[in-house]
């Protein structure tokens, strides 16, 4: 899906649908026994992931495994604007996770 989507595709929804896979795997993170979610694992950086109010926590605990998402179909996951800058669509990703319930409209 990825190797698809990606390279074609605009950030603003693509941050949206990478930010729904990682909500995805946080609710399969939750749904792990107890003894599955403790330590260093990634089902632990997922759940304390969807606690975090800053992208560069999110970053911190799950940027290995988001990088590889995008390496495995050899996907370039950095970009620049049409004004030259440099960013990341990853970094978007974040933003949308810890967002991802936030209804500004209610």
């Amino acid at each position: 899906m990825v190797r698809e989507l990606v390279p074609d595709g605009r950030t603003h929804r693509l941050a949206v649908m990478l930010a729904g896979m990682l909500q995805y795997a946080v609710v399969m993170a939750a749904a792990k026994s107890a003894k599955e979610r403790h330590g260093r694992s990634l089902v632990a950086s997922l759940l304390e992931a969807s606690e975090a109010n800053d992208p560069s926590e999110v970053e911190d605990l799950i940027d290995d495994a988001v990088v590889q998402l995008f390496k495995d179909p050899k996907v370039r996951f950095q970009r620049t604007s049409a004004r030259g800058v440099k960013y990341s669509l990853a970094e978007e990703a974040y933003e949308e996770l810890i967002h991802w319930h936030d209804m500004p409209w209610e």
